[in-house]
């Protein structure tokens, strides 16, 4: 199994700047892609980033373009977000997800049944 630790979380004004870690153990052998998701309060899970094994491949939401950065090192079993220029509707609990066989298409980065790894989540608080 893998398992996913999120950190970097907390509350920053609107136009900050915050990154995500996410570390991974156990079979990281299986990380074949990962992804950044997230969800507010009352809201459905949202697809935020994704990224391939090789780092080659990055897809991100139409709503985080130009502003996130996701990014991996697999010699430290870490996936990154670096999220800058943040909006109060960023505001979200994160989580990091990890897809355990190679994706057959690109669309099987963008969804949440894609992947069978989850970490717990981090918060992200962007005031106005």
């Amino acid at each position: 199994q893998v398992q996913l630790v999120e950190s970097g979380g907390g509350l920053v004004q609107a136009g900050g700047s915050l990154r995500l870690s996410c570390a991974a153990s156990g079979r990281t052998f299986s990380m074949y892609a990962m992804g950044w998701f997230r969800q507010a309060p009352g809201k459905e899970r949202e697809f935020v980033a994704a990224i391939s094994w090789s780092g080659g491949s990055t897809y991100y939401a139409d709503s985080v373009k130009g502003r996130f950065t996701i990014s991996r090192d697999n010699a430290k079993n870490t996936v990154y977000l670096q999220m800058n220029s943040l909006k109060p509707e960023d505001t979200a609990v994160y989580y990091c997800a990890a897809r355990s066989t190679w994706p057959k298409n690109s669309r099987q980065y963008y969804y949440p049944a894609e992947y069978g790894y989850w970490g717990q989540g981090t918060q992200v608080t962007v005031s106005a």
